[in-house]
C-alpha cells in the first residue's frame, strides 16, 4: 500500500504512535543522563588505567547494543570489541586476556549465558562493568561498577519489546566512548586513520598536496610575461588559471578565465597587453600544508574555482581547483 492510499485517520494514528516513541525514549534518556555520576567516572577511570582491552557482552538485543558499543569505542580511540557470550563459554573466553576489562550488558541483570562467564572472569583476575537496568541484580551486584540505565518505561505499549532501554544503552556506551575520547585527547587525524576507506576518513586524511598540480604540472608564468604568454600556460596545463611570479619567486597574483573575460569587457587588447595590467593581486591562497577540506570550504566560502597553493615565503608551489577535489571525493 503506498503512503498516498493510506486512510487519513490511520495515518494520523500511524504518526502519533511514531511520536509517541520519540516522546517516551527522550523522557528515558533525560531519566538516566541525570544519573550519570561517580559510577560512570570510575568506570572511565577504570578504563583509561588499564594496559588491556574492553571486551563488550551481551545476549539478545543487550548484545546487538554491546557490539554496537565496541565498534564506537574501537574507533575512537579505546581498544575493544565484542565476544558473544553463548560461544565464550564455549572456547571464545581464550580471546579475553587478563589484562582486558569486561563491559557486560543485561537490562535484567539475570541472563543466564552472561552470568555464566562471572566466575571465569573472577579467576582470570578482570575487572566488570555492568550495564543493567536492575541496580539490585545478581550481574550488578557481582560487578566491580555498575552503570544504571534503569528507564521509566519502554515505548512498546506492551511494554515487553526493549526499545527505551535499548536506546538508553547505546546512549550510555556513546556516552563512555566520548568521555574516553576527550580524556585521551582523541583527534580527528586520529580518527581518520582508523577509518582511511571511509569517506570522512579520506577527507580527514588528505592534504593539499595530495591532491594539488605541483612541480612541472603547475602553471605558473613571469609577472613580465605577456596575456598571450599565460593564455598558452593555461592552454597547456588545462587548469583554467595560471600563478603569476614576481621577480624574487613569490606569488604576485593570478590570471583566471574570469580574468580573461573581465579584460575583455574592458576592451582591453590582450594581443598586446602584460600580464600585469589584468591579472587579480593578492588572491586567495591556501598553505601546502592545508587539508584539503579546509581548500573546499575556502572554494565555497569565496564562491572560486581554484587556488594557488603557497610556501611558508609566499612562493607558488601548487594550484588544485574544484575538480580535483572532487576527484579525490573530498566535496
Amino acid at each position: 500500500m503506498s503512503a498516498a492510499a493510506v486512510p487519513h485517520t490511520e495515518s494520523v494514528q500511524l504518526a502519533a504512535a511514531g511520536r509517541r516513541v520519540f516522546q517516551v525514549e527522550a523522557q528515558a534518556l533525560e531519566a538516566v543522563g541525570a544519573r550519570i555520576g561517580e559510577a560512570f567516572a570510575s568506570a572511565c577511570s577504570l578504563i583509561l588505567a588499564s594496559p588491556g582491552r574492553l571486551v563488550c557482552t551481551g545476549m539478545g538485543k543487550s548484545g546487538h547494543v554491546a557490539r554496537k558499543i565496541a565498534a564506537t569505542l574501537a574507533s575512537t580511540g579505546t581498544p575493544a570489541f565484542f565476544v558473544h557470550p553463548g560461544e565464550a563459554g564455549h572456547g571464545d573466553l581464550g580471546m579475553i586476556t587478563d589484562t582486558d576489562i569486561v563491559l557486560a550488558l543485561s537490562y535484567s541483570g539475570e541472563s543466564d549465558e552472561v552470568l555464566m562467564l562471572l566466575p571465569a572472569l573472577r579467576r582470570q583476575g578482570n575487572k566488570v562493568i555492568a550495564m543493567t537496568g536492575r541496580e539490585h541484580s545478581t550481574l550488578a551486584r557481582e560487578a566491580d561498577i555498575h552503570l544504571d540505565v534503569n528507564v521509566p518505561a519502554e515505548a512498546c505499549p506492551l511494554h515487553l519489546a526493549p526499545t527505551s532501554s535499548t536506546t538508553a544503552s547505546l546512549a550510555m556506551g556513546d556516552a563512555l566512548a566520548v568521555a574516553l575520547l576527550e580524556a585521551r585527547g582523541f583527534t580527528a587525524d586520529d580518527f581518520a586513520r582508523s577509518h582511511p576507506a571511509g569517506s570522512l576518513g579520506r577527507r580527514l586524511l588528505l592534504h593539499v598536496t595530495d591532491v594539488m598540480h605541483g612541480g612541472e604540472e603547475l602553471p605558473c608564468v613571469g609577472e613580465e610575461a605577456s596575456v598571450a604568454e599565460a593564455l598558452v600556460e593555461m592552454s597547456r596545463k588545462r587548469l583554467g588559471m595560471t600563478a603569476i611570479a614576481a621577480a624574487d619567486g613569490t606569488l604576485a597574483g593570478i590570471f583566471t578565465d574570469g580574468d580573461l573575460r573581465r579584460a575583455l569587457d574592458r576592451g582591453i587588447d590582450v594581443r598586446q597587453a602584460g600580464i600585469a595590467e589584468v591579472m587579480t593581486r593578492n588572491p586567495r591562497t591556501i598553505d601546502a600544508t592545508q587539508m584539503a577540506t579546509e581548500a573546499a570550504h575556502l572554494m565555497e566560502q569565496h564562491r572560486i574555482n581554484g587556488l594557488v597553493v603557497i610556501d611558508g615565503e609566499r612562493r607558488p608551489v601548487g594550484a588544485l581547483n574544484v575538480h580535483d577535489l572532487l576527484r579525490a571525493r573530498v566535496v
